[in-house]
């Protein structure tokens, strides 16, 4: 396994953690904005691993939440339009390049298609989760040809990247958007995606994979 991002000590801290697990990982930084450090990132994982078979990008996006459109800096706006699109296709074309030679490999979107939450404003997030969207498909048309499967996980919103100080009713609004009463979590999310990644689902491709309890209505 090998683990990417912008902040050593984070990664450390993973990989201490998939280490005592009993795994293997390596770690490196990388800017998923930058396409020379992924281009280089993916380089150097297929040099050293001899190949690339999952590839699942999932950042910080600056997102702002809780504040109105017509209150929103364009900035604001923007800046998860910019960080999610641009990281995903950046991501997807580096890895997708040796996935075409060995012909076969999964690209992992995180992200989906949904309704706007009435009561709560999601600023760009769900614009770029569109946009997203639209390049998976248009990923998997591409690729499919080429034994490279493309999917997404969409999750109505995990509570646990919240974080301990986040508002109750933040969580709770989570929650109560499910038809199930409850909302996924990390371990579903990690469930799914091996499942995904498998050849169990080696017949799914420009595909979503709805995981939201509900929330979201395909």
């Amino acid at each position: 396994m090998h683990l990417a991002g912008r902040t050593q000590a984070t990664l450390d801290g993973l990989a201490a953690d998939i280490r005592a697990a009993g795994d293997d990982v390596h770690s490196g930084i990388v800017d998923a904005l930058d396409p020379a450090a992924v281009r280089e990132h993916a380089d150097r994982v297929a040099a050293e691993a001899g190949h690339i078979d999952i590839c699942f990008n999932l950042i910080g996006h600056g997102d702002v939440h809780g504040t109105p459109l017509i209150d929103m800096d364009v900035e604001d706006f923007a800046r998860p339009i910019e960080s999610i699109v641009r990281s995903t296709f950046l991501t997807a074309q580096a890895t997708a390049r040796h996935m075409v030679r060995q012909g076969s490999g999964v690209i992992l979107i995180f992200g989906g298609e949904g309704e706007p939450m009435r009561d709560y404003c999601l600023g760009g997030t769900l614009v770029a989760f569109h946009a997203q969207e639209t390049l998976r498909r248009q990923l998997a048309c591409e690729l499919g040809p080429q034994g490279v499967r493309v999917i997404t996980i969409i999750t109505g919103g995990i509570p646990e990247t919240i974080g301990d100080g986040a508002d109750p009713a933040v969580v709770q609004g989570i929650v109560d958007a499910t038809m199930i009463g409850r909302a996924a979590t990390y371990e579903d999310v990690g469930k799914v995606a091996v499942f995904a990644a498998s050849d169990q689902a080696r017949m799914m491709t420009a595909a979503t994979l709805n995981i939201s309890g509900g929330s979201v209505i395909d």
